[in-house]
């Protein structure tokens, strides 16, 4: 059995980090907190560049003491020969390997560490390992939870704090959506077009919400800019705060924004994970992906999936369905 380290240093290596991928790993950066809360935390980008350096850095720094982005570790099998250790004249207590391709294993091994945790290769290269027959994780977030259980054990939390959001998000998004309301969130885009449901059904969801008295508050992306027109005009009562004037833009404050929404409707999508972020008890709409491997980690969740209806196309999803889901999450 592997006994229970705290380490004054950990690094953290990822082979990089876009803004999708960033959203999907903030439990995991709260759970890495939790657990070493006095350690000196690095975030390390081996390859390409990292959100937490980036659009999500105010997020990050909440749970990070330090973000290294294109590293250079992993580039190839050519490092494994260098005389010069990565990182040169640094050491950390923990190494945790998060990507699993042998060759970027091996180089990240190089850095000077006490102990090296790695999944790849069923634990090949890994200082400590499961115990056998432990079934390998299917979400990433489990994954990767489990890849600090090796080190240390889950702290005993009873309730996921929502994530901080700088100041100024938080005065804006009070803003944008004062007290008093019923504020129910959509995001009707996503990155992949597969995964979209159609937009009439977003529609049709928020204005029986609206007869109900709540308001609808819409999340529209760059790709969805189109939609604004007709979805003002199905649906007057609707909100779009990310586009009013003097209001900031980005991730960040979608997050405050969702802090104050009742629950939320999206597809699988970088929105979705914003918003279960944010704390929203959070209707999200599957298809073409397993939602046992993706679905966001909000703290309600009902997932509503197209292959229960016959098939991957995000169409055969009911309207009714999704008003169904929804009111169970509004009841509580």
């Amino acid at each position: 059995m592997n006994q229970p380290l705290q380490p004054s240093s950990l690094l953290v290596y990822t082979y990089a980090d876009t803004v999708g991928d960033g959203l999907v790993k903030l439990p995991f950066l709260a759970d890495l907190r939790a657990r070493f809360p006095a350690a000196r935390i690095t975030w390390c980008a081996g390859v390409g560049t990292t959100s937490y350096a980036g659009p999500l850095a105010a997020l990050a720094e909440t749970y990070l003491d330090e973000v290294i982005g294109e590293a250079g570790i992993g580039l190839g099998a050519g490092e494994l020969f260098r005389f010069s250790r990565p990182l040169p004249g640094r050491r950390f207590d923990v190494v945790i390997d998060t990507q699993r391709a042998f060759i970027r294993a091996l180089c990240l091994r190089r850095v000077n560490h006490g102990c090296f945790i790695s999944g790849t290769g069923n634990f090949r290269f890994s200082d400590r390992r499961p115990a056998p027959g432990t079934p390998r994780p299917v979400h990433l977030i489990d994954y990767l939870s489990g890849l600090l259980d090796l080190v240390a054990p889950r702290p005993e939390l009873n309730a996921r704090p929502p994530v901080p959001v700088p100041e100024n998000f938080r005065l804006y998004a009070e803003r944008a959506l004062p007290q008093g309301k019923a504020y129910i969130g959509f995001a009707p885009g996503a990155g992949d077009p597969q995964k979209i449901w159609p937009l009439e059904g977003f529609i049709a969801v928020a204005r029986a919400e609206a007869v109900k008295g709540r308001v609808p508050v819409f999340f529209i992306g760059p790709q969805e800019e189109q939609w604004v027109e007709r979805i003002r005009a199905a649906v007057p009562e609707a909100l779009f705060p990310e586009r009013d004037g003097g209001s900031p833009k980005g991730p960040i404050f979608a997050i405050a924004l969702a802090q104050r929404l009742a629950a939320a409707v999206a597809n699988d999508s970088g929105a979705g994970h914003m918003l279960a972020a944010g704390g929203a008890p959070l209707v999200s709409l599957f298809s073409k992906h397993d939602p046992a491997k993706y679905a966001p980690r909000a703290k309600r969740l009902v997932i509503v999936d197209s292959k229960s209806f016959g098939g991957t196309d995000p169409a055969l999803i009911p309207v009714a369905a999704v008003g169904e889901a929804l009111n169970r999450l509004l009841a509580g």
